[in-house]
């Protein structure tokens, strides 16, 4: 199999991907998904681009990766959020993907993903059990609903702590599968994801970690993290054809690599 990176493309929007390819046989396909890019089509903004929007339309054309792989199908198996980066597991068959819709209904995979969050948590893990249900006013959005809402629940356990800029890198693991689970479970326990703009997460300047940053003269300072700082770091699960035990993961993109590169060095 090739582990070339996947070309894509969206003349619309004049957006080009190259997305590493993270683990392939023929049965799987797990790739690094970038910030920025929908998993699925958005039925409100149907011109946004999506990930499988994209690969479909890749086989519909016979694009080279295509014919390299001999593809006819691809479909997800679950979802990341637009802003979130890193591993997305696809199924290039029918059973491949009924299997895995089999494994994250009842025995679902581990995941484990990194944020950066606002605020310092008083334990170094801890557990947020929270049904969560729609918005009943921000369109796309979800909340804490505790009678209507689907039961949810994570763990989080922090790695670093940033004080002088009050930010804390976390490992969560979500252990049910629902819209912004993370997201919500972090704000409805006092934390907000950084750059995290729906639910009111504040993006990181260097200029306020910096002590002597100057900016040049007819510039204007860009955010090092305006997305939302989340990354779906690995994926344990049972391959649906083999049975082995797979673990896939994905390392941490540029702008989170460089965020807490300057948070370890001003920060710390």
């Amino acid at each position: 199999m090739s582990s070339a990176p996947i070309k894509l493309s969206a003349p619309a929007t004049k957006e080009f991907w190259e997305i590493p390819v993270l683990f392939e046989d023929e049965h799987l396909l797990a790739l690094d998904k970038p910030a920025g890019l929908l998993t699925s089509p958005d039925a409100e903004n149907p011109q946004l681009p999506s990930l499988i929007a994209l690969l479909h339309a890749g086989i519909a054309e016979a694009k080279a990766w295509t014919r390299e792989r001999n593809l006819a199908y691809l479909m997800n198996a679950h979802r990341l959020d637009s802003d979130t980066s890193g591993v997305i597991l696809l199924a290039k068959n029918k059973p491949a993907l009924l299997a895995l819709a089999d494994q994250f209904g009842t025995n679902l995979p581990l995941r484990k993903y990194l944020a950066l969050i606002r605020g310092e948590p008083l334990a170094d893990q801890f557990e947020v059990d929270a049904k969560i249900g729609p918005h009943q006013v921000l369109p796309g959005a979800m909340r804490i609903d505790p009678e209507n809402g689907k039961k949810s629940k994570t763990k989080f356990t922090v790695l670093e702590k940033f004080s002088r800029s009050g930010t804390v890198l976390l490992k969560c693991e979500p252990l049910t599968d629902r819209t912004h689970q993370i997201r919500i479970h972090l704000r409805h326990a006092g934390f907000n994801v950084v750059g995290d703009q729906l639910y009111g997460g504040k993006p990181i300047w260097l200029s306020r970690l910096k002590p002597d940053y100057r900016l040049k003269p007819g510039k204007e300072e860009r955010p090092l993290l305006a997305r939302a700082a989340l990354h779906a770091e690995s994926l344990e699960l049972t391959h649906p054809v083999t049975k082995e035990a797979l673990t896939i993961t994905a390392e941490l993109p540029k702008d989170l690599k460089v965020a807490l590169k300057y948070l370890r060095q001003f920060a710390a």
